[in-house]
């Protein structure tokens, strides 16, 4: 029985970040289909602008990465994200819901979480087949527990699980499935003033030695 390969690729870059899905192998007692459901790609970054990717007419900045997924792939024109700000604009794209009827609707106030009953984008794509995998920043809510993307249909999950921790582009630590991964060579300061009303791990490291938007570009589903 040959495998077949699907992949769905998430990518939620607020400072940097990767999203994917990814299928299983189908049982060995299906047929392999003619025309196998395709690999997507989404891409969802905070603060960039529709002309800031160069198939989209930027002329200045390189981004022959994304400029060859549009080549090879298609490219839609018509397109809202769903908020304003990041947490939302999570909510929104991961419920398919309209910001007033999600239950994320700002970065705060704290409290703010997707529920168990909310049927997610990882979940449908899994109900077709998909193997979903979410890598960079999760940041939807606050404050999320360390396994909210396995909660919420995401297989296999690496980066930053708090949006307000995502705002260290050093950090000691990100998580894998829900356990801390430490990034070797970066300290945060002692004491550090932002564990007063945030959550561990977040400020701004004063020693930087692995910049985490690199470990999301090595790190591939499994």
């Amino acid at each position: 029985m040959k495998k077949i390969n699907l992949r769905v690729l998430l990518l939620l870059l607020g400072i940097g970040g990767i999203v994917s899905c990814q299928s299983p192998t189908p049982a060995s007692t299906e047929k392999v289909p003619a025309s196998p459901p395709p690999n997507v790609i989404y891409i969802l970054t905070d603060d960039l602008g529709y002309g800031d990717v160069g198939c989209f007419g930027q002329q200045t900045l390189q981004t022959p990465n994304i400029d060859r997924l549009a080549a090879e792939g298609m490219i839609f024109t018509q397109h809202y994200a769903g908020a304003t700000v990041c947490s939302p604009s999570r909510a929104s794209l991961m419920t398919g819901l309209h910001t007033g009827h999600t239950s994320v609707r700002g970065n705060k106030p704290d409290g703010q979480l997707l529920p168990d009953s909310a049927i997610t984008l990882a979940e449908v794509f899994k109900q077709a087949g998909y193997r979903t995998s979410v890598l960079g920043k999760w940041g939807i809510g606050h404050p999320p527990a360390p396994d909210d993307p396995a909660r919420n249909g995401f297989d296999e999950a690496y980066g930053y699980i708090n949006m307000w921790h995502a705002h260290n582009c050093f950090p000691e630590f990100l998580y894998e499935n829900g356990q801390k991964v430490s990034l070797p060579g970066n300290k945060l300061p002692d004491p550090n003033p932002w564990l007063n009303t945030r959550p561990e791990g977040t400020g701004i490291s004063e020693v930087k030695e692995t910049y985490a938007s690199e470990t999301f570009t090595k790190e591939e589903p499994r």
